[in-house]
């Protein structure tokens, strides 16, 4: 079994781990998610029609408005927030987003979780003590 450890910033603690869902495009909030279902809906994104509910959510970071802490924090009350996100471009948007969702939260990376991390494996993230445990799909 192959695992690899990043280490990074916390921007939200607590401990979550599940299978990642990764994607090297930014998300939008308001127009891209469906917070009643968790679902990516822009038309051209990479992962339109999949939900990152219960999933580790890793991407580069947030794009649009002030809207994104507002959609996500509806997906959290709606029980379709993501278990953690782990992204590479602090912004307020997502920074707020992830506060509203309350997940583990980590940025600033040792490396980029998006060379690294791939759909399938199983991630555990301890953003208390920054740390994420990637176990490799297929380990």
């Amino acid at each position: 079994m192959t695992t690899i450890v990043l280490h990074g910033r916390k921007v939200v603690g607590g401990v979550s781990e599940g299978e990642a869902l990764v994607t090297r495009e930014t998300i939008s909030g308001w127009g891209g998610v469906d917070p009643r279902t968790g679902k990516v809906v822009e038309t051209r994104h990479e992962l339109c029609g999949v939900s990152f509910k219960d999933k580790i959510l890793v991407f580069p970071g947030a794009k649009g408005s002030s809207g994104w802490s507002q959609y996500f924090h509806l997906a959290r009350l709606a029980g379709t927030a993501p278990k953690a996100i782990l992204y590479n471009r602090t912004t307020t948007k997502v920074a707020l987003g992830a506060v509203v969702m309350r997940v583990p939260a980590l940025t600033g990376f040792d490396r980029d979780p998006l060379s690294i991390i791939e759909n399938g494996d199983w991630v555990r993230v301890d953003a208390d003590r920054g740390i994420v445990e990637i176990t490799k799909k297929g380990s």
